[in-house]
């Protein structure tokens, strides 16, 4: 296995264009590297890898709080977002969301740009993210930056925008007040276990926002249980939410659950998390 040692930004984008055109592959950008030390065992090519040791280039490691955004750099861990009461204050699905990352080994390590990277159906930082309305800033050494909206960033299972030789190196939250911040996993444990059922909703004057994981082959902005709630249509039973949630995802049966159940309890947990808030729902 090789492993670079970029000490900037600057020279990790030319690493990723230099492996291309040298080898017709970049090599592996890495962070805390949790996820990679999870197949490690069971991949025996991941052990032949190269790999981009992102830890040198400080720059990404700020959060930092603007007038009209909040912005996480790609090397912002959990644990960051976690001591950052400002922060959390404002945008406390993110506080709900890293507590029940791993434990707290993977919180200090874990970041939330590699939760984005590793395009999990699971994640469980990506469905807060996605219900503020984050922007992905990427960026490359041949065609400079770009910025991606979070819920158009999943082309498919574990497939993204990403280009090979872009990075992310920033992820932006638009400031804003909220009239409803919800987060709900549902796991064999709250913490150190992967969801069966993840779900974010919020509400503000840019509208509804309701997020699904392990729902589908990606993390899901779910339009027609928004649709349902901007129209205020009366929901009198968590059934009521079922066409719905069924147009908008399709979860599968495995080893953690079966679809049917995650269907109920999606449904569950929208007409009870949301019971108390809207006075449509009865």
């Amino acid at each position: 296995m090789t492993v670079l040692m970029p000490e900037s930004l600057d020279e990790a984008c030319a690493m990723l264009a230099e492996g291309i055109a040298k080898n017709g592959e970049a090599p592996t950008p890495i962070a805390g590297a949790t996820d990679l030390f999870v197949e490690w065992p069971l991949h025996a090519d991941a052990h032949s890898r190269s790999y981009l040791d992102m830890s040198g280039a400080t720059e990404l490691r700020a959060a930092s709080i603007e007038d009209d955004a909040v912005h996480l750099g790609a090397l912002t861990t959990y644990w960051d977002v976690v001591v950052n009461h400002p922060l959390v204050a404002e945008f406390p699905l993110l506080l709900e969301a890293a507590r029940q990352v791993g434990s707290v080994q993977i919180q200090t390590r874990g970041t939330w740009a590699g939760n984005i990277a590793n395009a999990s159906p699971a994640a469980d930082g990506v469905p807060v993210l996605m219900a503020y309305d984050a922007t992905v800033v990427v960026q490359s050494e041949a065609r400079g930056r770009r910025a991606i909206p979070l819920d158009q960033f999943y082309l498919g299972y574990k497939k993204t925008q990403l280009a090979p030789d872009e990075l992310i190196v920033d992820i932006s939250l638009p400031r804003g007040l909220r009239s409803v911040e919800i987060f709900e996993k549902v796991g064999t444990r709250r913490a150190q276990a992967i969801a069966k059922v993840g779900l974010a909703i919020t509400h503000s004057e840019a509208g509804w926002r309701v997020v699904a994981a392990s729902m589908a082959p990606v993390v899901t902005r779910c339009a027609h249980v928004e649709h349902m709630l901007e129209e205020q249509k009366i929901v009198k039973t968590p059934q009521d939410f079922l066409n719905a949630i069924e147009a908008d995802v399709s979860p599968i049966d495995d080893v953690r659950s079966n679809a049917r159940y995650r269907k109920t309890v999606m449904s569950r947990l929208l007409y009870h998390d949301l019971k108390a808030r809207c006075a449509w729902i009865e």
